[in-house]
């Protein structure tokens, strides 16, 4: 009964989403007040009847009930309470109705705090998030219907994915289908726009705040699959350019660089057209994202499903969302004009750096895990792209931006003098010199440069808060009275580009990394990078659901005992799938870092790494996340937005740019 209930309820959202996506376009197409006033309800209409759906399939999955093919396929009588509610967007079908519910709460959150929107635009935005809902919502109930039944019902079921068992996949996914959404929302801004043939300030203001919010949350679920990888397969890494992780990290480029471009729309009313294209394609690679982790042309450990079926559906759907919002920008794009005037030499001239740069960077990342697939279907030729093509391609477009991260904020907008700029960033160029020099002592060339480039990047963004409170030029209590004057968007800007830095720091870090793959014997001893590793003893231990292996490692350096490790390998009784259980002791400036592999003749195979600044890289996205939600704190993103004026006629004198 409740697994009817939920499909009932999903069939429910789908009348809302086709109302909501009909009602209020039409409306707003005809000026009929009753019919965009319908919008918000619409959109709380869809929320909640997805969320009932979804709370089914949640109770569903917690009562074992194997009737259901999807619980079946993905449960267990002995899996985990915890993992038997986060199994249901473990799964292809649960994640796809659970995209749908984050698609309709985006709705629902433009319903409830899109008050000060003009009634117009508001109904368009909300229309046009329900015409996409459509089109999930239609997916999930035809080609991934969650509630299906299975006739006769297993005693037991097949279990999930042993992979996934785990606290970090479960909380992961919400976050990332979080960022992935999210920026439907800047997606139906920007097509509302088109439609109504004008941006200005006033939406530069509204659509900014949505977008931060999902490049927050992208940015913390793309950290926290990384995180994963790194302490769950067991192989000491954190990123393998892995194409479902490019898939990721594409739209988090592009809806970076519209970040930064929705900035200059609200401040200076420049680059309209040019936030607008970023809007759509940042939702279309999210869009694409989805197709290449679902539609099985991809083998990767993070694919859900390998089903041509599904595949041709989301493709179809892509082509509609993505085809049709296209084709009316190029229709009503020449109708937006631009009025912001700026000099090459400007803050907005850095903006305008800092976006052909990340999206330079995102094509060449979706070349190098588009392009094999287009051999293979076309060539007929097999081509691996790996780490080494994206390492040097990308870095020598990341280098600019990381220099010009810190000079960008000293600049003026509309026109600045470059010279005085830099002088204001002497001491942080400074202190990134020292650090280069000092880690080339111990690094190699390229870990030493990323170091200083680091260093300048924090260095750098504090340098802009030492410029506004005008530190040692004024008495500290003037400074300090600044300090806590200056907007909450300040520091959040700080934040995120020093996050970024102690990112790249822990990358480079990890480049000087220390591993070693031996066969020990209970009592041997092995160094690593000064520690020494002592295999104690090798013992069976029982989970709920799984038969480990565990192995304890005592850790010590210059015979002063550090720690005790314990890691394993689990041999998974429902599924016959053995997982290792990598363990790590840190110390925030370096992780060590045991893995447990096969026996031979009563010895084991142990990975044992020193992984130096490991832990930064992860604290780095965490104050990047941080310095996101610090600036959508800000009053002046939660207070309403400039009336609309009527856009002034200009021309662009020669030495300025117009965009």
């Amino acid at each position: 009964m409740i697994a009817e209930l939920g499909h009932f309820a999903l069939a429910l959202a789908v009348a809302f989403a086709v109302a909501q996506a009909v009602l209020p376009l039409w409306g707003a197409w005809r000026g009929e007040a009753r019919l965009m006033q319908a919008a918000p309800a619409l959109a709380l209409g869809q929320m909640i009847a997805l969320a009932v759906s979804f709370g089914c399939l949640v109770l569903v999955s917690v009562n074992d009930d194997f009737s259901v093919l999807n619980i079946a396929e993905n449960s267990h009588t002995l899996k985990p309470l915890l993992y038997k509610i986060t199994g249901a967007w473990g799964s292809h079908e649960g994640s796809i109705l659970f995209w749908c519910l984050i698609l309709a709460l985006c709705g629902g959150a433009v319903a409830l705090f899109g008050n000060p929107l003009p009634a117009s635009l508001r109904a368009r935005v909300i229309g046009i998030l329900g015409a996409t809902a459509c089109g999930f919502d239609l997916f999930c109930l035809i080609e991934s219907n969650p509630f299906a039944r299975l006739w006769p019902p297993p005693a037991n079921g097949r279990d999930m994915n042993p992979l996934l068992q785990d606290p970090g996949l479960a909380f992961h996914p919400p976050i990332l289908y979080a960022g992935y959404v999210g920026f439907a929302i800047p997606f139906a801004f920007a097509i509302a726009a088109l439609l109504e043939g004008r941006i200005d300030a006033a939406w530069g203001r509204w659509v900014r705040p949505w977008t931060l919010g999902a490049w927050c949350c992208l940015t913390g679920g793309i950290a926290l699959g990384s995180w994963w990888s790194y302490y769950v397969l067991g192989w000491g890494g954190f990123w393998f350019w892995d194409p479902v992780e490019n898939a990721s990290l594409l739209p988090w480029l592009t809806g970076t660089a519209l970040l930064h471009s929705a900035i200059v729309v609200e401040k200076r009313e420049a680059l309209k057209t040019w936030t607008v294209l970023l809007a759509i394609g940042t939702f279309a690679l999210s869009l694409s994202g989805t197709f290449l982790v679902r539609s099985g042309i991809l083998n990767s450990v993070h694919s859900f499903a390998n089903d041509p079926a599904r595949g041709v559906f989301i493709l179809g759907l892509l082509a509609v969302i993505i085809g049709g919002s296209l084709l009316i920008f190029a229709i009503r794009a020449p109708t937006l004009g631009g009025s912001g005037l700026f000099a090459p030499i400007s803050r907005e001239g850095a903006l305008v750096l800092n976006n052909i740069l990340l999206c330079s960077i995102a094509a060449v990342v979706m070349t190098g895990t588009i392009y094999p697939l287009f051999a293979d279907l076309l060539l007929d030729q097999k081509i691996s792209v790996g780490p080494p093509f994206f390492q040097a391609t990308v870095l020598p477009l990341a280098t600019p931006v990381f220099l010009a991260m810190s000079l960008g904020p000293t600049l003026s907008w509309k026109r600045a003098a470059l010279f005085p700029a830099m002088l204001r960033l002497w001491w942080a160029a400074l202190v990134a010199l020292a650090v280069g020099v000092f880690a080339s002592f111990g690094m190699a060339a390229l870990p030493a440069f990323a170091m200083a480039a680091a260093a300048w990047m924090i260095f750098g963004a504090l340098a802009e808060i030492v410029e506004r409170i005008r530190l040692f030029r004024l008495p500290i209590g003037s400074s300090f009275a600044r300090l806590v004057a200056l907007p909450l968007s300040t520091f959040g800007t700080t934040l995120g580009h020093a996050g970024l830095g102690v990112t790249i720091a822990g990358i480079a870090g990890m480049s000087m990394s220390t591993e070693r793959v031996v066969l020990m014997h209970p009592g041997d001893t092995v160094d690593v990078a000064g520690y020494d590793f002592r295999l104690v003893e090798l013992h069976d231990a029982k989970g709920s659901n799984y038969n480990a292996r565990v192995a304890t490692i005592a850790i010590s350096r210059n015979g002063v005992p550090l720690v005790t490790l314990a890691p394993e390998r689990r041999a998974f009784t429902t599924q016959v799938m053995t997982t290792t259980e990598a363990k790590i002791n840190t110390n925030f400036f370096r992780d060590l870092y045991v893995v447990l592999g096969e026996e031979r003749d009563g010895a084991a195979v142990m990975r044992l790494h020193d992984n130096p600044l490991a832990p930064w890289i992860w604290f780095g996205a965490l104050i990047m996340a941080a310095g996101g939600a610090c600036s959508l704190a800000d009053r002046r993103l939660r207070i309403a937005a400039p009336t609309r004026a009527a856009s002034p006629k200009n021309t662009a004198p020669k030495n300025t740019v117009q965009a």
